[in-house]
């Protein structure tokens, strides 16, 4: 009995014939982001339109319109562009350039500084309307009545975090933070940082740090939500914003931008609050304290 002739090691066109090889894209072990891409694409919450997230120069996180548009119709000082995955406020010099998404948030106030892009401003309150209207985008809460003296109510929409000696930002209030990582049906993990195993923080009262010479500051003291007395590796999987499932699968990557902006207290003024958060409204955890200067 013959065996059936080997397939011959080259095509028709006399090329060599070679099984095609396939690459999985693989993330470095050492990298300081598991990202597979720079632009991480999410909606505002504020007007529910579409925004890329990047980062700066200084490794703070910016919000981007998903679309070029054409750089004469843009005042130099708002122009953006991207180069290497980093974003840079200026332009490069083409006839195209980005824009940050509050210039064209209709959540916001209209800034004055480009009355040539309110054309865009309203296409996308359009589109704010007709998510409000099928109920997909939550209407913005109204602000509630003043309460009665010595119940008043504090749970900071932007609390401050400290972790590993650094303050940050957030971007929503501490029982909120999402997981950033990406599930095996590559959507994004629902769980909370803050799981009801996690170990939880604790509320005080800190002084509000100044360096000599800085403006004066609204108060001498805020709220922040200290994690510093947790060990370090569940301080360092707060930072990387992962859940407990998550921060065992270090191989799982990231499917959104850790949203943490290191915290300024003159540029983030308006988020210094001075009274703890009501005991019923905030996290798990010890009763809040004052810390000592």
């Amino acid at each position: 009995m013959c065996s059936p002739p080997s397939p011959s090691p080259r095509r028709w066109d006399g090329s060599r014939a070679s099984a095609p090889r396939r690459r999985s894209l693989r993330i470095t072990p050492d990298s300081a982001s598991q990202l597979l891409r720079c632009g991480q694409t999410a909606s505002c919450r504020a007007c529910g339109n579409p925004v890329e997230w990047y980062l700066r120069a200084d490794d703070h996180p910016v919000q981007l319109h998903p679309h070029e548009v054409p750089a004469t119709r843009v005042p130099e000082s708002c122009r953006w562009h991207v180069s290497r995955g980093i974003a840079h406020p200026a332009g490069d010099g083409s006839s195209w350039c980005r824009l940050a998404h509050a210039l064209l948030c209709p959540g916001r106030p209209a800034p004055p500084a480009a009355p040539q892009l309110s054309g865009l401003r309203r296409s996308l309150a359009l589109r704010t309307r007709r998510l409000l209207d099928a109920g997909v985008l939550a209407p913005p809460a109204a602000p509630a009545s003043s309460p009665p003296p010595g119940q008043a109510v504090c749970r900071p929409a932007r609390p401050v975090v400290q972790l590993l000696f650094v303050r940050y930002l957030a971007s929503r209030p501490v029982d909120e933070i999402q997981c950033v990582a990406q599930t095996l049906r590559r959507t994004r993990c629902t769980a909370k940082v803050l799981g009801t195993s996690a170990l939880h923080g604790v509320w005080a009262l800190v002084p509000v740090s100044a360096h000599q010479g800085q403006l004066a500051l609204p108060s001498d003291v805020m709220a922040v939500y200290s994690l510093s007395a947790l060990p370090y590796q569940e301080q360092l999987r707060w930072r990387a914003q992962r859940c407990d499932q998550h921060a065992a699968a270090p191989e799982a990557g990231d499917l959104a931008v850790a949203d943490w902006e290191p915290f300024d207290p003159l540029r983030h003024h308006e988020h210094i609050h001075t009274r703890l958060p009501s005991h019923g409204r905030r996290p798990g955890g010890p009763a809040p304290r004052q810390a000592q200067s």
